[in-house]
């Protein structure tokens, strides 16, 4: 007879949430198959956030509760958040007893808090993965009570923290790297296979800034000789003075490509928003970088880079900064320098952490067991 065991993963908001919930899951599953356990998994996030595409789409259970934001100034909407959190608790509590729910796992986001609090009045453990430098509020306030507190980066201000790197799914912590790989990865997406690769990418939410910049640059950046894939964002085609899509020699833009893996090894340089899962990735990899952190939420990105930049593994620049005239002159000399794109690889590499998904996996298990 099987045994099962019932764990729910929640948050969301953004792929950033998402995806360590579902390396996770990933790594859960993975450590119980060919066993008499069944990991019966469910992951409760908002009707609103990317997690409601991507959730069921990488073929998990999914539940929503009523998302319920804090204001961040004084208005009518803070007054009907108790009511408002109440109800979503409710919703919670109901989840958590139809899933019959042994421990709760959350990476912090809108859907966290009331699963959080549901889980405590449930007297159910919780565990606290938080990926940012900065910890966002919901994680803060369920830090107070949980069993384990689990943090992507060291420093990471949690009461009793412990660093376990970022949970991040096979297809990055197995991805094969090397000559062959990269040529084969640059022939799967069109671009020359023995060309110094440069890959732009903002996100979904930051290409805008990094877009105008690589646009106003394009010709000194190809006069290097490398070539460069560039992923705009979608419906954020790449334009000239005119309005013209701009199609060059060496210069591949596409809106979008799904799954990054692919893009990762072709690049012997990327230029990135510093997001907790993006900085984590290009350590784990060995990829050189040049981050520039996104401007929003309590300023997590820039702390996010830090490291790295500290390491010498990364090149930090703020976006304001971030200009057509300082990529002319500075991403140049940075493509050209082999020995330092090869310091920074390595150094990144020697930084990254690729069994955290396994680690937390583990976790999970211990926690349930010691139940």
């Amino acid at each position: 007879m099987n045994t099962s065991m019932n764990v729910v993963f929640t948050g969301g908001g953004t792929a950033g949430h998402v995806s360590p919930m579902l390396a996770m899951a990933d790594a859960l599953t993975k450590q119980y198959r060919d066993t008499d356990i069944d990991a019966d998994i469910l992951m409760i996030g908002t009707n609103e956030g990317m997690e409601a595409e991507l959730i069921p789409d990488a073929g998990y259970s999914f539940a929503t509760v009523p998302k319920v934001p804090m204001p961040r100034s004084l208005s009518k909407d803070l007054f009907s958040v108790p009511f408002r959190l109440r109800k979503a608790i409710k919703r919670a509590r109901q989840l958590l007893r139809e899933h019959q729910t042994q421990v709760v796992v959350g990476v912090g986001g809108y859907a966290a808090t009331p699963v959080y609090l549901a889980a405590r009045a449930e007297k159910i453990p919780v565990i606290v993965h938080e990926g940012n430098v900065r910890p966002g509020l919901a994680n803060r306030l369920a830090a107070r009570f949980a069993v384990v507190v689990a943090c992507a980066f060291e420093g990471t201000v949690l009461p009793g923290a412990i660093h376990v790197g970022m949970p991040m799914r096979s297809d990055i912590t197995e991805l094969p790297v090397g000559p062959t790989m990269k040529s084969e990865a640059r022939l799967s997406l069109g671009l020359a296979p023995d060309k110094t690769t440069l890959v732009v990418t903002g996100g979904s939410s930051g290409a805008l800034n990094l877009n105008n910049a690589i646009a106003g640059s394009l010709d000194e950046l190809l006069e290097t000789g490398a070539q460069i894939l560039h992923l705009t964002g979608r419906e954020k085609t790449v334009t000239d003075h005119q309005g013209n899509r701009i199609d060059k020699p060496g210069y591949t833009q596409v809106e979008y490509i799904d799954g990054l893996a692919r893009v990762y090894q072709t690049a012997d340089l990327i230029v990135a928003r510093s997001g907790a899962g993006t900085v984590h990735e290009i350590a784990a990899i060995g990829l050189p970088s040049v981050l520039v952190p996104l401007p929003i939420g309590n300023g997590e990105q820039e702390y996010n880079a830090a490291g790295l930049k500290e390491a010498g593994a990364a090149v930090v620049i703020l976006d304001d900064d971030f200009t057509p005239q300082w990529v002319a002159s500075r991403l140049p000399e940075l493509l050209r320098d082999q020995p330092r794109l090869e310091y920074m690889a390595q150094t990144a590499k020697n930084l990254g952490i690729d069994d955290a998904a396994e680690t937390m996996a583990t976790i999970i298990t211990e926690t349930k067991v010691a139940r």
